[in-house]
């Protein structure tokens, strides 16, 4: 349109090509800016899609190791209570028989019936360690709370 403008104007027809060939010029500058922020923004794009690469890997990894945590963990817990049944089991062969209060002390006699008395599991509590760690993360990350559904990456991804 400018260059259609230049001619109507009437001016010397070698003063209209040299403003054409400035538009032109300018134009074609700004065409090759263009063409190079292009060229650095698909070099970020492959920059941020090899770190986005490299962040799934990690989750992935972070993701397994999490699952085979979680396993461990519940063993030791299935192997804690099988641990403490038996040992409730002991207690209350122990205090039925009639030996064992002729030689223990008073005091010995009255922690193993408390112990006894009551779950063994519950006594030892605050002892265990893994209670200690249910209650502090509790509210900040609960192993109910982790999903592994990976729909919500398929969803970014779409």
């Amino acid at each position: 349109e400018q260059g259609l403008q230049l001619l109507e104007l009437g001016g010397s027809v070698e003063e209209d090509y040299i403003r054409i060939a400035r538009c032109f010029e300018a134009t074609r500058q700004r065409c090759c800016r263009l063409e190079q922020d292009g060229r650095r923004a698909r070099e970020q794009l492959a920059c941020v899609e090899a770190e986005r690469a490299a962040l799934e890997v990690k989750l992935k990894h972070a993701r397994n190791q999490v699952e085979v945590e979680m396993k461990k963990r519940h063993r030791a817990e299935a192997e804690l209570e099988k641990q403490e049944r038996k040992l409730q089991l002991v207690l209350e062969l122990l205090m039925r028989e009639p030996w064992v209060n002729e030689a223990l002390s008073r005091e010995q006699c009255s922690v193993l019936s408390a112990l006894a008395g009551r779950r063994l599991g519950a006594a030892l509590a605050p002892v265990r360690r893994s209670s200690a760690v249910d209650e502090s993360c509790q509210s900040l990350l609960s192993h109910s709370d982790i999903s592994y559904d990976r729909t919500e990456d398929d969803v970014v991804r779409s």
